[in-house]
């Protein structure tokens, strides 16, 4: 087989070859050990469902401490040309710089290719150790706005030239300086929040709770306080939701009169599905508030879209009722290129690096996700039915095993074998 780029076309559909090249970034700290591991496992599901029919071609490209000790640059303009050329990617945990520079290597990926869905799918695998009761009830995927809200990052330090003048504008322009408690000393950041990043973030949402038989949507925001921002997502979110799939959709309120007329009285997500007919439940929740529902009444809510600060917590929160992030995967894109970068979500853990004991489940799962969106299903469900029975087997990375009986500690390239074992 001849190695070919992954592509589009003309309809936005990917075109993934038996053969694909796909970059991928080892990332610092524990990143080589987990990346070896997750390389491992995805190679060995790929030729298990396949047999010699496919076959990833991997093609290594820099960033972080490896690219700054080799090319002196955190993120070097090759690296990011070839995340262009080759649409989907993957990669390990990266250090950002102290001070100076870039702000993120990981928002400068998502701003460069404008990855504008984090997409985080949270599920729960059976004897994952959890702090909470019923784990079981979480099965939720957030839509994670990805590139405006904090990640716009437009600050402006205490006692510069700029909070300055930004000051000044809101006193003599906006008649709010009365607003900012202690001027000298105030530092300032600026939230934007559009139309069309929103638009785009939740019509990929719906789109993918439609696609995925899934049955609600939940537009999760602090419109209450921030009424201009937030309050706007969740307007021009449902107004989104009623232009473009108001055929498919009920609003909280037309599905509150369904039950009310139908002498309902249940929030099961299986009985609302053939109740309204695979149609959507489109509802709206204050960020807050959420927070506490995902605890008290997770089996309430699947697909979530919500802005970047507010996804940030939530889809934290939600890794740890499922285990923490260590088995948390996650990946940025874009569904209109198809630029992809599937990653993991925890940090870099340089104490523990090349000490072969860390969890590779985040990267492996992410992997899994990668999978899934090149259409190779077989492959991806081969990998999660390994890592199940792993669990269940409890022979477990250190993380699991303090927190389980009678399991097994393994090595990070341990449990991929075991994994690899267990398809």
């Amino acid at each position: 087989m001849t190695p070919q780029k992954i592509s589009l076309d003309s309809n936005g559909k990917l075109i993934v070859p038996d053969n694909p090249i796909i970059p991928f970034i080892e990332g610092d700290g524990i990143g080589p050990d987990v990346w070896r591991a997750t390389k491992r496992v995805l190679d060995a599901a790929v030729e298990h469902c396949y047999n010699d029919s496919r076959k990833i071609e991997w093609k290594e490209i820099l960033a972080g401490e490896k690219a700054y000790n080799k090319t002196g640059e955190w993120l070097p303009k090759e690296s990011l040309d070839a995340a262009k050329e080759y649409l989907v990617s993957i990669k390990g945990p990266l250090t950002t710089p102290v001070g100076g520079g870039i702000r993120s290597l990981n928002v400068a990926l998502r701003q460069e290719l404008d990855l504008y869905v984090c997409l985080r799918p949270i599920h729960w695998f059976v004897g994952v150790p959890s702090p909470v009761h019923y784990p079981d009830r979480v099965d939720m995927v957030v839509f994670r706005e990805n590139t405006e809200d904090i990640y716009a990052g437009i600050e402006c330090q205490a006692g510069t030239e700029e909070a300055e003048k930004l000051l000044n504008f809101i006193r003599t322009e906006m008649n709010a300086g009365d607003k900012v408690r202690f001027p000298e000393t105030a530092s300032f950041g600026i939230k934007p929040v559009s139309k069309e990043g929103t638009e785009r973030l939740v019509r990929s949402a719906i789109q993918y709770a439609l696609d995925h038989k899934r049955s609600s949507v939940t537009l999760v925001h602090k419109g209450n306080i921030m009424k201009f921002t937030e309050g706007s997502f969740k307007n021009w979110g449902y107004e989104l939701a009623a232009r473009e799939f108001g055929d498919k959709i009920y609003s909280w309120a037309q599905w509150e009169q369904t039950k009310k007329d139908k002498g309902l009285d249940f929030a099961n997500e299986e009985m609302e599905k053939a109740v309204h007919d695979g149609k959507l439940v489109i509802k709206d929740v204050i960020a807050d508030n959420f927070l506490q529902q995902i605890l008290l009444a997770p089996q309430d809510y699947s697909v979530i879209a919500t802005l970047n600060l507010n996804g940030d917590y939530i889809s934290d929160a939600l890794a740890a009722a499922v285990g923490g992030i260590g088995i948390s995967p996650g990946a940025n894109i874009n569904y209109k290129t198809g630029h992809a970068i599937f990653e993991a979500t925890h940090g870099t853990a340089p104490r523990f690096a090349n000490t072969d004991t860390m969890n590779p489940s985040s990267l492996i799962l992410s992997g899994v996700m990668m999978f899934e969106y090149m259409g190779w299903d077989d492959a991806a469900k081969c990998i999660k039915n390994g890592l199940q029975t792993s669990i269940m087997h409890k022979r477990v990375t250190v993380d699991f095993y303090k927190l389980m009986d009678d399991a097994t500690q393994v090595k990070t390239s341990e449990f991929a074998e075991e994994i690899i074992k267990n398809f």
